[in-house]
């Protein structure tokens, strides 16, 4: 049996891949009851509305 790698990926590719998404993260709105910002198309985590 062929030797395995330890990881699939370095840690640099991952945290490259990690800081990809939250750069893309900035389309929140506002919640329509509390205000807060909450992603789009999702439950408010603040009011549940």
């Amino acid at each position: 049996m062929a030797p395995l790698p330890k990881r699939k990926f370095s840690t640099k590719r991952t945290g490259e891949r990690k800081a990809a998404k939250m750069k893309s993260l900035s389309n929140l709105v506002k919640c329509a009851n509390c205000g807060k910002k909450k992603l789009p198309h999702r439950v408010c985590k603040y009011c549940g509305k």
